[in-house]
């Protein structure tokens, strides 16, 4: 896997992937920026949702649970000191859809935190402290 960087102007990058895409990353105002684009460790924040969000909606539909929506909603909590590294990141999974099982969805969550999900299972071995649950909404048959 390959990524490249390169600096725009002021505080902000772009990030080209190795598949080809690209992101603009910015600052905030009062670090140089221009608050054009996300930052980087918002990046690394949405990386791990959609590592974990991936795996979560394979198992699923190997489970043939028919999901119509899956949102995960990330919050984190940063280090006051510099590196203000994460601390601890909580991901809670909002799955929509008909005649879901619930133990299911649960497998699936667990599965992703424990054995699938790259970025959960680094940041951890990095010391980050990953809380995960899960909602299920049944929209009915």
């Amino acid at each position: 896997m390959k990524a490249r960087i390169k600096w725009v102007q002021d505080a902000m990058f772009l990030g080209e992937s190795g598949s080809g895409h690209s992101v603009v990353m910015d600052g905030p105002e009062d670090h140089g920026g221009r608050n054009l684009g996300v930052r980087p460790m918002e990046m690394l924040l949405m990386g791990l949702g959609g590592c974990t969000s991936f795996d979560v909606m394979s198992i699923l539909k190997k489970s043939r649970q028919n999901v119509v929506d899956c949102v995960a909603e990330l919050e984190a909590e940063r280090a006051d000191e510099i590196p203000s590294v994460f601390t601890k990141i909580h991901v809670h999974f909002v799955v929509k859809g008909y005649g879901l099982k619930d133990a299911q969805v649960k497998r699936a969550v667990a599965l992703s935190a424990e054995k699938y999900c790259s970025a959960s299972i680094m940041l951890e071995k990095g010391g980050v402290e990953i809380t995960h649950d899960y909602e299920v909404i049944e929209l009915g048959e």
